[in-house]
């Protein structure tokens, strides 16, 4: 298939730029893949579509403040985008803007969020062709400089700084793993009341993790989509997930991954007989039409960006016409697109 496939056209006002008022108020479309019949309802009918023996699989991950600033002795100042770090954790993989004008070696002085210098300083130790550069960050704890400096770091479209409010708004009530430069989005429109009210119904929660990075934003920029490279992420799924996750299937029961995110730990640990595996390392599946998913019977996501692999992923879950038709029918709704917007439930 092409990447052009999997092209729409979204006015830029339904892109959302803040959360709804209240966590949870949010609108889902919700998608039958066997008849194509979609519906619209509040996010708070998913109890409704859910029953006991079901299991919720989650993404436990937690965004850190991975958006710093620091000063150069010009006077100058560099946005540094942390990545992942290595093994010492002192030394992270990051993007440097611009980072043209910072060369290896350079100290900078590291910023607190209120734009006052911390005391701390960061020294640029490598530079990559692909625009990718290492820094360490010279503290006494480097947990404690990204907590103190650091910015929640809001996805590219959202055109606005971040406020106080994302710091709690861009994490799910679950978070649980620091890790994630991106939030597990689907995970967003859960309150701590909507899954108490699932697990009084008999509703079952598996935890995984995986650590979303910026990869989830880059666009596919190559026609044929199998010529596109995948990015890789760091996840862990766990024993107790895998034992909780067979029980479900052998009892006859659904999986329902929330997240985009969590499907790709299930796709990476599902064996051909629909049983999972323990596992943990990095996966860089892609998951794309006519591939066909085994792990999950149930689907929630958000909408996703034109030509990018999470549409990709869902069209492969839901078949690309029924994508097509929902997404027509979001537009024509006017439904909220993107992290902070509303959401779709995928009946498989």
């Amino acid at each position: 298939m092409r990447t052009s496939d999997f092209d729409y056209e979204l006015p830029e006002e339904l892109i959302a730029q803040n959360p709804p008022e209240h966590r949870g108020d949010s609108r889902m479309l919700v998608l039958d893949s066997r008849s194509g019949n979609c519906e619209i309802l509040p996010f708070r009918r998913i109890v409704d579509y859910l029953e006991a023996g079901d299991c919720l699989a989650v993404n436990n991950t937690r965004v850190i403040r991975a958006r710093l600033f620091a000063r150069k002795e010009t006077g100058a100042t560099i946005e540094i985008m942390l990545l992942r770090p290595q093994a010492d954790h002192r030394c992270w993989s990051c993007f440097l803007k611009p980072g043209k004008r910072v060369a290896e070696g350079t100290e900078l002085s590291l910023l607190l969020t209120d734009g006052n210098s911390s005391g701390w300083r960061v020294t640029v130790r490598k530079k990559d062709p692909s625009g990718e550069c290492v820094v360490e960050l010279s503290g006494e704890s480097p947990e404690k400089m990204i907590e103190r400096c650091g910015h929640i770091p809001l996805p590219p479209y959202i055109k606005r700084q971040n406020l106080p409010p994302d710091a709690e708004r861009y994490q799910t009530v679950y978070a649980e793993a620091p890790g994630a430069v991106a939030a597990p989005t689907a995970g967003l429109h859960f309150t701590t009341e909507i899954l108490e009210e699932l697990a009084a119904k008999g509703v079952r929660k598996a935890t995984v993790t995986l650590h979303v990075g910026q990869g989830t934003f880059k666009p596919v920029t190559v026609e044929e989509i199998t010529d596109h490279k995948m990015h890789s992420e760091e996840y862990c799924f766990p024993e107790e997930a895998a034992q909780l996750l067979n029980k479900t299937r052998r009892e006859g029961h659904r999986i329902a991954a929330v997240g985009t995110t969590t499907l790709r730990v299930l796709e990476s640990c599902v064996r051909p007989d629909r049983l999972f595996e323990p596992r943990t390392g990095s996966t860089d599946i892609f998951i794309h039409p006519p591939y066909e998913v085994l792990s999950a019977d149930l689907l929630l996501t958000n909408f996703h960006l034109p030509k990018s692999t999470l549409l990709m992923l869902v069209s492969a879950f839901a078949g690309c016409e029924n994508i097509r038709n929902a997404y027509r029918l979001a537009v024509r709704e006017r439904m909220r697109f993107f992290s902070y917007g509303d959401c779709m439930l995928i009946l498989k």
